[in-house]
């Protein structure tokens, strides 16, 4: 996809599996199971989509998936399909780990950030790209170091002390413009620290999500994630920021959305919906 002189990469890292319920929060699972059936330990599929953009002079990818460093429980608990990797979706559009300049982390949860990271070839954790600068709100760093109850299960330290370790880390303390036309935005919500990208180009907006809008389910304002430290941060933002999206017609890139990486968020009747946009497999030049 093109946007002025930015080139976007929809990547895929495979698909896993969480609870409904926690997904879904509040809402009852007469309504949630219509869009997104769950299997029967109650989860429900979910993609892992990273966003490379390709800038004149950058190479940023926004967020990683889930990676490779887990073990066999870990693979059942989450039921991961390794139906694809960063490596191997980065390689298809014309890129190795090697050509990204930037990462952005929106958040540190081990499926946003488990891909920053890999084994070398002793079994040490060590940074998968390992030319880049990987960019992490403050308020979410600090919140990984030292997790709350609630949310100790979702910080795997392997997947993000190595980024200081090596030099690598970069820590914004709430807005930055990353580079000409590309904006990291401070959310709250989902996190403290929890991100979201915006991209603009010739008169174009794509906007990158996380999960403060996982998949095309969560588009409703009241559709929020049980796993959100901040729910009313949420839906207040995610009103503004749905209600401007679809004025404008931006491109929502939807990360966990198992069937459509990207679309217009459109009025249909009284409701927030998806106008899905075709996405390109990646293919090398």
């Amino acid at each position: 996809m093109t946007l002025g002189n930015l080139h976007l990469h929809s990547l895929s890292d495979g698909f896993f599996g969480l609870d409904g319920g926690a997904m879904f929060g509040v809402v009852p699972r007469p309504l949630w199971q219509k869009t997104n059936p769950p299997d029967d330990r109650n989860r429900i599929r979910l993609a892992l989509r990273p966003l490379l953009v390709v800038t004149p002079s950058e190479r940023i990818l926004i967020d990683s998936g889930i990676g490779d460093k887990y073990d066999a429980s870990f693979a059942d608990t989450y039921r991961i399909e390794k139906t694809d990797t960063i490596d191997g979706s980065l390689a298809r559009a014309g890129f190795e780990p090697e050509d990204v300049t930037k990462v952005v982390l929106t958040h540190l949860h081990f499926d946003h950030a488990g891909g920053a990271t890999r084994f070398d070839s002793h079994g040490k954790p060590v940074p998968r790209f390992a030319r880049a600068r990987y960019y992490v709100q403050r308020r979410e760093w600090d919140l990984a170091l030292n997790p709350n109850r609630r949310s100790r299960a979702s910080y795997l330290k392997e997947n993000f002390l190595p980024l200081e370790q090596a030099g690598q880390l970069e820590l914004a303390d709430g807005d930055t413009e990353l580079a000409p036309g590309v904006k990291l935005i401070r959310t709250g919500g989902h996190t403290p620290g929890h991100q979201v990208v915006q991209v603009q180009s010739a008169g174009e907006t794509a906007f990158y999500w996380a999960d403060m809008i996982p998949t095309r389910a969560h588009i409703a304002v009241p559709y929020v994630m049980g796993y959100d430290l901040y729910p009313l941060e949420t839906m207040e933002l995610k009103e503004k920021l749905v209600k401007q999206a679809a004025q404008e017609g931006w491109i929502s890139f939807l990360e966990h959305d198992p069937d459509y990486a990207a679309g217009r968020i459109i009025a249909q009747g009284d409701r927030w919906m998806l106008e899905p946009v075709p996405v390109e497999e990646p293919r090398a030049a």
